[in-house]
């Protein structure tokens, strides 16, 4: 299975760090950054685990809650966690699920068989209030994942999801958004009364902060 944008995320039970889930439950109406790993006791991933911690504060700050996924055990998770917190000076913080039969694995499409059949590609959903996939990406093993791109992400999709705007190529937080070309300048107005740069007809910049 492989889920598109704008699908329901599959709810599952599933044993966690923090005690066993049942996932929709968990997430409750919160935004969600879920997120796997190939195996406990993998460098990057370790990495990774420790910089989702240091950021837990940016997640809890805009309504996220975060869960990882590996396919290794509880047991193994534990040592992992004690690793994480001695390596990089954070210790996870968050649920991490262990999916030591696939079952989730499976579900959300985790495993590509090309790259390795047994373990899990290094993948992350970002997923809305109301369940639905906003955001998927699939990292190579050499590659470590940018939490700053996932945390910029997540304020786009906030931000345009509040005004029904759109944000430009390397958009940042404070930075201009563009009116999508769904809204016509009368319905505009009423939306936007603080006015708006019209580079062109299709291109509409407003600063929605002004608003």
């Amino acid at each position: 299975m492989t889920l598109q944008l704008g699908q329901t995320a599959p709810d599952f039970s599933a044993e966690t760090s923090e005690g066993p889930i049942r996932f929709h439950d968990w997430a409750e109406e919160s935004w969600v950054v879920l997120f796997s790993h190939p195996r406990d006791f993998t460098p990057v991933c370790t990495t990774e685990l420790g910089e989702a911690a240091r950021l837990k504060p940016e997640f809890d700050r805009r309504g996220v809650k975060v869960i990882g996924l590996s396919v290794d055990t509880l047991d193994n998770h534990a040592g992992w966690n004690a690793d994480i917190a001695d390596t990089q000076g954070a210790a996870v913080n968050f649920p991490l699920i262990s999916d030591a039969d696939r079952a989730v694995s499976h579900l959300y499409g985790m495993i590509h068989p090309e790259a390795d059949a047994a373990v899990t590609v290094r993948t992350v959903f970002v997923i809305d209030p109301a369940k639905k996939v906003r955001l998927t990406l699939a990292y190579p093993p050499s590659t470590g994942r940018n939490f700053q791109e996932v945390l910029r992400v997540i304020d786009s999709l906030q931000l345009t999801d509040r005004h029904k705007v759109a944000t430009p190529v390397n958009w940042q937080p404070g930075e201009r958004a563009i009116i999508v070309p769904s809204i016509p300048d009368e319905q505009a107005r009423e939306r936007f009364p603080q006015g708006w740069e019209a580079e062109r007809p299709y291109l509409r910049w407003v600063d929605v902060e002004k608003a």
